[in-house]
């Protein structure tokens, strides 16, 4: 057992002897902490975990169990970890809560939708999972596939989901989404929520653990997302297509556009007169930014931007060839079927190459220099500050994002790391909500509104899509396709 004296002061994992003298492991984070840890602190307890199993396991003359599978539902159980209610119901740890000799009770955290305030208790949930939205990652793409994947892990394992938005870098959750679903119970005390062994009866994950879990823990060879049989991919790709179906609900002035932009576009495709056929909409996605092409030739540049419009081009001329009325090629179909773009690059609208394509939305647009500049400057466009000399030419760049909401003089030291971890401004905040927001709603314009969509796989926007689309109308029956290489959708990448 372990006295509270012994306890340490600071959130690891312990190694402790049971009643019979024999070891045992557990996690140990003292209640005085705020919740939730930092990113780092998490990921830095996933790899003493693995320290401490493995020393006990050594302790206790037996061999290693190995990583694989240890995230599936049937996944054999550590016999020497020992979950922190557990451990104090059985008296191998002293009450915590109760007990611990600590400086006061930490900051519960921010769980989306929790009613602390309300007048009927739900019981404690039987096992869950909280996703830390907090990321050094600028990009909110990763973050949302990370998201939707591991509540589809939480579903298949039956636990709980929360989520926390804390630290997230794009501000409060329901500011872009609405609250997710809320869980028939109520969380753990935040000291038993704990981000290892994956079997943990309360589990947080983070971008970091993330990693650490799924690429070790993951039966092989889907170690790093990129399953080499369709069946593992499909696996993949349903976990997070389920994540998206429970989790995907804009806000409501968001959602409210989408849909009505949705049925403008779709009724710019009817024929009318009798005619067999209506326009096809190809849905087109460019990422440019910091987001560099997987095929080598172009690695360090982009796809040209010729190259997509002809493969839109392929598929109008695919969906009419054959379809007229008198077995000839349906021409006035031809004539109402259009791109619709979306990118983080302002200049691609402007590109000759897609001359006559619409916009995948305008209720938030990314500022070009041009309009930056502009005597009365358009509401509708995402700006930079006045004063800057720039606009968003070249598409999303990490540290672009970083300066928002700062003024010049102090925009240059905003991406270094001690910055990145100074609590944002409000102004900050604002901006970068606007930033997810027109990205969330480019790809759900292009998911519901396209009949084909046509994108680069490095693009983590390009995957959410196929996700947005389902496997049947994306892969099985081929609407979204790869413009980057000769490679298939995966979904997370480290």
């Amino acid at each position: 057992m372990v006295g509270q004296d012994d306890l340490p002061d600071f959130p690891t994992p312990i190694v402790m002897s049971d009643h019979g003298g024999k070891s045992k492991w557990t996690v140990s984070i003292p209640p005085s902490y705020d919740f939730p840890l930092s990113v780092k602190e998490y990921g830095d307890m996933c790899k003493k975990c693995k320290e401490v199993a493995a020393r006990v396991r050594d302790m206790r003359h037996r061999t290693q169990i190995l990583d694989q599978n240890l995230l599936s539902q049937d996944a054999p159980n550590d016999p020497y970890f020992i979950d922190v209610a557990e451990a104090q119901k059985t008296g191998l740890l002293p009450d915590v809560a109760a007990e611990w000799p600590s400086k006061g009770q930490g900051h519960d955290g921010d769980l989306v939708g929790e009613n602390k305030d309300s007048l009927v208790e739900k019981p404690v949930c039987e096992s869950s999972m909280t996703f830390i939205m907090e990321t050094a990652d600028a990009g909110i793409g990763h973050t949302i596939m990370q998201l939707w994947t591991f509540y589809g892990l939480a579903k298949r394992q039956g636990r709980a989901f929360f989520i926390d938005d804390s630290r997230w870098a794009y501000g409060k959750y329901t500011d872009i989404f609405q609250a997710p679903p809320v869980p028939l119970c109520r969380p753990p005390p935040r000291h038993e929520m704990i981000p290892c062994p994956p079997r943990a009866r309360h589990l947080v994950v983070t971008s970091e653990t993330a990693k650490e879990m799924w690429a070790g823990s993951i039966s092989k060879p889907h170690s790093d997302f990129r399953a080499q049989d369709e069946q593992g991919l499909r696996e993949l790709f349903e976990l997070a297509h389920e994540g998206y179906r429970a989790l995907w609900d804009l806000n409501n002035n968001d959602a409210q556009y989408v849909s009505k932009r949705v049925k403008e576009i779709r009724d710019k495709t009817t024929v009318g007169n009798g005619n067999p056929n209506n326009g096809v909409v190809v849905g087109v996605h460019v990422r440019h930014g910091d987001c560099h092409p997987t095929e080598y030739q172009y690695h360090g540049t982009y796809i040209p931007m010729e190259i997509i419009a002809n493969a839109a081009q392929e598929v109008i001329d695919s969906k009419h060839n054959g379809t007229g009325v008198d077995g000839g090629d349906d021409e006035l179909a031809k004539r109402k079927s259009f791109i619709v773009l979306a990118s983080d690059d302002p200049t691609v609208y402007d590109a000759e190459d897609f001359k006559g394509s619409m916009r995948a939305q305008e209720q938030i647009r990314l500022a070009s220099k041009q309009e930056v500049h502009k005597a009365i400057p358009d509401r509708h466009v995402m700006h930079h500050f006045e004063d800057e000399a720039f606009g968003w030419e070249g598409g999303f760049f990490a540290a672009m994002f970083w300066n928002l909401g700062l003024s010049s003089m102090s925009a240059s030291n905003a991406a270094t790391a001690k910055n990145k971890q100074l609590a944002p401004s409000a102004e900050a905040l604002r901006l970068r909500s606007y930033v997810g927001r027109a990205y969330l709603m480019d790809l759900a314009v292009l998911a519901d509104a396209s009949d084909t969509v046509i994108c680069t796989v490095s693009a983590m926007g390009c995957r959410l899509l196929a996700v947005m689309m389902g496997w049947e109308r994306a892969m099985e029956h081929h609407n979204w396709i790869n413009v980057d290489g000769p490679y298939g959708w995966t979904g997370l990448t480290f």
